[in-house]
């Protein structure tokens, strides 16, 4: 359950603030984006804290991909030490990035839908990080890829950006 917790509460930020942070105020629009980070970070460092001790990875399986017979492929996630490390790595510092961007983006018109694509980024990232085998991984993959088009992207509508 924590390792869903990890993936999930990012991506509750970002369909919190893309759905509904237009008409949320800024404030609150920044404490769903750091928070659900922050929450995030708080909930790798206690499923990481089992994994101090030399024991088995912990695993999450999220659906059957695909079932025939006895042969079965199910989308999951898995924690190890490394994973665990990267976890606490992409929360810690995705948190830092969420925090120093209330300032950045103070004055931008699409201030939430920035919040929206950080935190969807950081939940792609965790994917990434935590996928259980190929199929999760590389959805996170593409999801991260998609997000980063969105974010670099985010000033289209900016002559002198769009054209760099």
């Amino acid at each position: 359950m924590a390792l869903v917790l990890i993936v999930a509460l990012p991506l509750a930020g970002w369909l919190v603030n893309g759905l509904a942070g237009g008409r949320l105020p800024r404030p609150l629009v920044s404490v769903i984006g750091c928070g659900t980070v922050a929450a995030s970070f708080v909930a790798s460092a206690m499923a990481a804290r089992h994994l101090a001790v030399p024991s088995d990875a912990l695993t999450a399986t999220l659906f059957t991909w695909i079932a025939a017979g006895d042969f079965t492929v199910s989308a999951g996630l898995l924690m190890d030490r490394l994973s665990a490390l990267m976890a606490l790595v992409v929360t810690g510092v995705g948190f830092l990035i969420h925090v120093y961007s209330i300032g950045y983006m103070a004055d931008d018109s699409a201030y939430s839908r920035y919040f929206a694509y950080l935190n969807l980024f950081v939940g792609s990232m965790l994917l990434l990080v935590l996928g259980g085998n190929l199929l999760v991984l590389f959805v996170g993959w593409e999801l991260v890829g998609l997000c980063s088009y969105l974010l670099i992207g985010f000033w289209f509508d900016r002559e002198r950006a769009a054209n760099s």
